[in-house]
């Protein structure tokens, strides 16, 4: 486990919608709560639209401060002025590259009974998922292709590089807090990193997985006891761990030679890529990625039989047909009630 050393409240910068609170022993009608608006700015009386969006506690106190001396409502010597957070908002932000799933990101997102809570507090708020790091775990985590050491934050135009390999390391970890309109870039790499297929703080804890080991085909999705949410791994499971949880591995010796098949479709263009391996090779053999790869989300794994059983059961159906008994008792044994 990684040390993630979150920024102080007090240097988190400000978005549309954060709510603070002005405090002006001397000045009561300039005190008040104070949200920021779409345009990031916030309205203290008399003062003109103040400009806050991207700005930290102790330099919108220092704006008020300097505008308040700047219009001759204070003298320097008799001004104090109190900023203070009292809630932040949920933000928007944007992450595309290598994550599972890329797009808008609302992160920070509380109910509505947190929020009017929150309204009645005095002694602030702290914004645990407005990091970094939850927006990627938002994004559906990074793939094991993702650039961990160059996360791209670009604001207003300027980039900055975060690089979150302490994540797996244990070394510490600088987690950056976001404002409305960040754009996070994960750069691809030419191979995966294996070392960062587990779970973190920016990959995801699980995923889901289809599986089918079905003797004879159901009639009915009831009969074969398939489960619409699929069967659930941690995050770095392996073909062969699907093969051996849906029960394909093992059993009679005539089931020595069956097969197993995982099917995936690629997230960005679509095509569907497919591994074809015999069970006693996955897992006996199973040394490198290309024989028994990665599960990742949404996969799909079937088993199928071996040739000894399907010619068994070939002979068990010419063998149901031909006998003169069960012909007899499928005609008249329909008939009864």
């Amino acid at each position: 486990m990684s040390l993630s050393t979150a920024t102080s409240v007090s240097a988190i910068p400000l978005s549309p919608g954060d709510r603070i609170r002005v405090l002006i022993p001397e000045g009561e009608l300039f005190s008040g709560v104070f949200e920021v608006n779409l345009d990031g700015n916030i309205q203290v009386p008399f003062l003109s639209p103040m400009s806050v969006k991207g700005l930290e506690i102790s330099e919108v106190q220092k704006k008020i401060y300097d505008s308040l001396i700047a219009q001759r409502y204070f003298q320097r010597q008799f001004l104090q002025v109190n900023v203070s957070i009292l809630q932040w908002s949920a933000v928007q932000v944007t992450v595309s590259g290598e994550t599972f799933q890329p797009g808008r990101i609302i992160i920070n997102s509380r109910s509505a009974e947190d929020r009017s809570q929150q309204q009645t507090v005095s002694s602030g708020d702290y914004p645990p998922e407005r990091y970094l790091t939850a927006a990627l775990r938002g994004a559906g985590g990074v793939m094991p292709n993702a650039n961990i050491q160059e996360i791209r934050l670009i604001r207003n135009g300027k980039e900055r590089k975060i690089d979150f390999t302490g994540i797996f390391t244990g070394d510490p970890v600088e987690d950056v807090p976001l404002i409305a309109g960040d754009q996070i870039i994960v750069s691809r790499l030419d191979k995966p990193q294996n070392q960062y297929v587990r779970p973190s703080q920016i990959t995801p804890p699980g995923i889901r997985v289809f599986m089918s080991n079905l003797t004879r085909t159901a009639t009915s999705n009831a009969s074969s006891a398939i489960k619409s949410d699929g069967s659930s791994f941690p995050y770095g499971a392996r073909f062969s761990q699907a093969v051996v949880s849906a029960n394909c591995a093992g059993g009679v010796v005539t089931a020595h030679d069956r097969h197993a098949l995982l099917v995936r479709v690629d997230r960005v263009t679509g095509e569907t890529q497919s591994w074809d391996r015999a069970i006693e090779q996955i897992m006996r053999d199973s040394k490198n990625d290309n024989d028994n790869p990665f599960l990742m989300p949404e996969d799909t794994v079937a088993c199928y039989d071996s040739t000894t059983t399907d010619i068994r059961d070939v002979f068990s159906t010419i063998s149901d047909v031909i006998n003169p008994f069960n012909l007899l008792l499928g005609v008249f044994g329909g008939t009864k009630k």
